[in-house]
């Protein structure tokens, strides 16, 4: 008996798995004809109260009852940074807040609208995963790496720098090096899920690659205005390499693929969650998921040292010292006295003592952060200045060219890079951090001089 059949029977759709188990044991059990056996399933979806406990019945029973049940527990809560934010991400905020496993949310002052969760929005679950929660670009991160080269060496010598960037590392949808690059995590298990085995080659291929969108790979100088022991380094102007980039396309595939099996499995009156589905950490798909995201987070950890140690050395530079964080994962973490799930889909952890790295815009500090461990934000902060403009409107609003200008007469060169990107699309990133003055403290600050996006107008989320 199918589906269609069932449903003809008044078995809707989610429920057939259960009756076609119940069916099969009938069959088994030879007890009942075939119209008896139809009769029978027809007679549970009809008065399922009747057939809880039934040694045959009672799973399909119970799952036609739970439909019917409503919820009465109260939506989880989250608290505001910030107050400039679209009143649309609030209600994304709003709407993860009422999933039935929710348990705490934050949002961040950089918060806007995203997919599912708001980019900016900070969501603890119990013993349940969100693809989408994590977001599409999964381990979507920071790296700043301190370098042994003269700050003034940025003007005297931008053909050297230029040429570094350009080489070091590529932009674009489904861009890679010409040469494949390598690391350690291509030696890892990648048939740890069907997704991470087919999409190996395709990483592997794009390893040291930036994407497009808002990811960015600049040079610019970092200010230490006191001795910082856990960053090793002295009080002191320095020259510095930052990048923004993730999993590229291969942990696209990832959350596209997990998120469509979450939303699959979704009952009619969860139904308009729909990108906010979930997975059990205790079933198969939520262990699959899990183990492809924690690739995902090593290979853009990987993909990042790919792109340092080959601007590094294109420059003919060694890196002294460095920060670096991810921005969209998920973690197993110890809140309310028990482990939870917190996924941060844009936003920076920050643990007390933990470094993080905050940008702002091609033409907006970004700042080394070290963490208050806040645990009203779940001991999390904003993982840069935030949109506060589409990117139509940005492209309908600004000439990229005359920007580019600009900037360079203010002493920022941008090599390439797109409308929807100039610093007109951002929040001041100095009010953001005055907005989270109770998150994070600021350790150092970096001053982009030299910046290179994608420039095709390629798009991507944050």
């Amino acid at each position: 008996m199918n589906a269609r059949q069932l449903e003809k029977l008044g078995i809707p759709r989610w429920a057939c798995p259960q009756a076609i188990q119940a069916i099969q044991e009938l069959v088994k059990q030879k007890s009942l004809s075939k119209p008896e056996v139809r009769e029978r399933i027809r007679q549970v979806a009809e008065s399922p109260s009747l057939f809880v406990g039934d040694p045959v019945m009672d799973a399909l029973a119970r799952e036609l009852l739970e439909e019917g049940v409503l919820e009465h527990r109260e939506p989880a809560t989250y608290q505001t940074w910030g107050s400039d934010i679209d009143p649309a991400a609030h209600q994304q905020m709003q709407d993860a807040c009422h999933l039935p496993d929710a348990v705490a949310g934050a949002l961040m002052p950089d918060a806007h609208v995203g997919y599912g969760l708001p980019i900016g929005g900070v969501l603890a679950m119990d013993n349940a995963v969100v693809p989408y929660a994590v977001g599409v670009d999964i381990a979507c991160r920071m790296k700043l790496s301190v370098l042994d080269v003269a700050p003034d060496d940025l003007d005297s010598q931008f053909h050297r720098f230029r040429v570094a960037l350009e080489k070091g590392t590529c932009f674009g949808v489904g861009e890679s090096h010409d040469q494949r690059q390598h690391h350690d995590v291509m030696d890892e298990d990648w048939t740890v899920t069907r997704i991470t085995r087919e999409n190996k080659d395709k990483a592997h291929r794009q390893l040291g690659s930036s994407g497009s969108g808002n990811h960015f790979a600049e040079f610019g100088v970092l200010t230490v205005t006191e001795d910082q022991a856990d960053l090793g380094l002295p009080a002191g102007r320095y020259t510095a390499l930052m990048t923004h980039s993730g999993s590229r396309g291969t942990g696209a595939s990832v959350c596209s693929t997990y998120s469509a099996i979450a939303q699959q499995q979704l009952r009619r009156k969860h139904e308009r969650f729909g990108r906010l589905a979930w997975l059990s950490m205790d079933s198969e798909p939520g262990q699959e998921y899990w183990a492809a995201m924690n690739l995902m987070g090593r290979y853009a950890a990987a993909n990042h040292a790919v792109i340092h140690r080959l601007v590094s050395s294109l420059l003919g530079a060694q890196i002294i010292a460095g920060v670096e964080n991810h921005h969209n994962f998920a973690w197993l973490e110890e809140h309310f006295g028990r482990q939870v799930v917190v996924h941060r889909k844009g936003a920076t952890p920050a643990s007390k003592g933990e470094l993080g790295v905050i940008p702002g815009s091609m033409a907006d500090p970004a700042f080394i952060v070290r963490g208050r461990g806040n645990e009203q934000s779940l001991r999390s902060a904003s993982h840069g200045a935030g949109r506060c403009m589409s990117r139509r409107a940005a492209h309908d609003k600004y000439n990229f060219r005359a920007v580019q200008k600009d900037l360079e007469r203010k002493g920022v060169r941008v090599l390439s890079a797109g409308a929807d990107e100039v610093p007109g699309v951002y929040k001041k990133i100095e009010s953001v951090m005055s907005e989270q003055s109770d998150l994070v403290e600021k350790v150092a600050r970096f001053d982009p001089r030299i910046v290179k996006m994608c420039g095709d107008g390629s798009k991507a989320e944050d």
